[in-house]
């Protein structure tokens, strides 16, 4: 009885594994920098995005596909953001306890061989941030919190870019 108890699980995991390798999905970055995925984004041109948060962007998607290796330039990828700080908790005084800045990139993925668009997308992420009785602190905390949204957009752009062109 304990032994059929022990084998239960070990049967079904196996037959879980077997329906799961026919249903036809395939691990995106499979194979490594020689995968398909990685292929298409080494292939992949950042246009320059202007402002301080288009620095940040930029640096992030250039670190992110250069990481993928070096490749002709297939694809030109243009972001447009939009910054965007404001304020949440108000107390009597009209002072502001608490803000959300949202970082949303609009982008365009563009086939260089023939100029047609591929990929017209947006990706937005939010970050809440305390506003203390320190102006530095604050200005602070809105710096690191643009820092970080511009890591977590940049990556939701190369996994949509990354799933679009591994075909």
């Amino acid at each position: 009885m304990i032994r059929s108890a022990r084998t239960l699980p070990a049967l079904a995991s196996l037959a879980l594994l077997v329906a799961l390798s026919g249903c036809g999905l395939r691990p995106l970055y499979s194979n490594g920098s020689s995968g398909a995925a990685a292929k298409s984004l080494a292939g992949v041109r950042v246009d320059p995005i202007e402002g301080k948060a288009g620095w940040l962007m930029q640096n992030n998607l250039n670190d992110r596909l250069s990481a993928m290796g070096k490749g002709e330039p297939r694809y030109t990828l243009k972001v447009q953001l939009n910054d965007r700080i404001e304020g949440l908790g108000i107390r009597a005084d009209d002072s502001v306890t608490r803000e959300r800045r949202t970082l949303r990139a609009r982008f365009q993925l563009v086939d260089t061989a023939d100029d047609s668009t591929v990929l017209d997308e947006t990706a937005a992420w939010d970050a809440g941030i305390d506003v203390v009785s320190s102006e530095y602190a604050t200005v602070a905390a809105e710096d690191t919190a643009l820092e970080r949204l511009s890591q977590i957009v940049a990556d939701r752009v190369i996994s949509r870019i990354a799933a679009k062109t591994d075909k």
